[in-house]
């Protein structure tokens, strides 16, 4: 069994994009620049946030967080957008989620201009890459594509099985995996809460990739003898035990399901600093696609 370190392959990739940011600076080019926009105070979106300004300062791109008050208006933050949108500084933003009940989440991100949606969430980047087009891929599944790239996971004609639907994550992957290239050219089964026999999909399947959000709903029982697990769950359990009170765990009983695979993931460590890096890495071809637009 071998891990999918995540969190060496993110630190290799902010290296990587922090070399190409030094020779930019010695050049006398304008670096990359990303901003964030938080509306209220939600304590998860804070610290997500918070590492992606700090990944930011270290690899030398320019940032820039605006944060809003939670009875911030729909119209007030549909404003700030179009001035996001209309501002040449800014390479890539993105709108942390989940936003107010007040606020529609889809308006707000339509609004966004999908050449500076490094989220990937537009419809017209989603659109671009189901039809394999240069466009933004949202950060989480181009990170779980960039790890099996790297280690070499062998995925050609291989049967997957998705577990999860969502536009962010399943969806996309599901898509990605399916296509022409490395890391992909698989045979993909999409599962969500409504399959019947998820048991049996997951038991013939050589790779899976579990997005459902549900602690170690992934048991040893459901996996085959050198299957490759990607868990990109990510929950906090409360636990009284526990000095913090709580623990984190994924969608995979990792324990029992390690000694079955070959490759696995873990939680935390393993997809989610890939998604923070594959922010940069967008916000830096963002940079490159304006640059290249102004030149010709």
């Amino acid at each position: 069994m071998k891990i999918l370190d995540g969190k060496k392959i993110s630190n290799d990739i902010k290296d990587e994009i922090a070399a190409e940011v030094a020779q930019m600076k010695e050049r006398g080019e304008k670096v990359p620049h990303l901003a964030a926009v938080l509306v209220g105070n939600d304590g998860a979106s804070l610290t997500y946030v918070g590492s992606k300004v700090r990944s930011c300062k270290k690899i030398g791109f320019e940032s820039t967080l605006i944060q809003l008050p939670e009875e911030t208006t729909e119209e007030t933050l549909l404003q700030k957008v179009q001035e996001l949108n209309a501002n040449p500084e800014i390479d890539g933003y993105i709108v942390q989620l989940p936003l107010p009940k007040h606020i529609d989440e889809q308006k707000v991100l339509m609004a966004v201009d999908p050449d500076k949606d490094v989220d990937g969430f537009h419809p017209v980047n989603f659109g671009k890459m189901a039809l394999d087009m240069e466009s933004f891929i949202s950060a989480t599944p181009f990170g779980i594509m960039e790890l099996l790239k790297r280690y070499d996971v062998d995925t050609e004609g291989k049967n997957v099985v998705v577990i999860g639907r969502s536009h962010i994550v399943g969806r996309p992957i599901s898509i990605l995996m399916s296509q022409k290239g490395k890391a992909a050219n698989s045979t993909v089964t999409l599962t969500h809460s409504r399959t019947k026999n998820i048991q049996e999909l997951t038991q013939q399947a050589d790779i899976i990739v579990s997005a459902l959000g549900v602690p170690e709903f992934l048991k040893a029982e459901m996996v085959k003898e050198g299957a490759v697990i990607i868990d990109v769950g990510i929950t906090r359990v409360a636990d009284d035990s526990r000095e913090k009170g709580y623990y984190i765990t994924g969608d995979v009983d990792f324990d029992n399901v390690s000694k079955k695979a070959s490759f696995i993931t873990p939680v935390p460590g393993g997809v989610g600093p890939m998604t923070i890096a594959m922010l940069l890495k967008n916000t830096l071809l963002a940079r490159e696609r304006h640059r290249a637009n102004k030149e010709s």
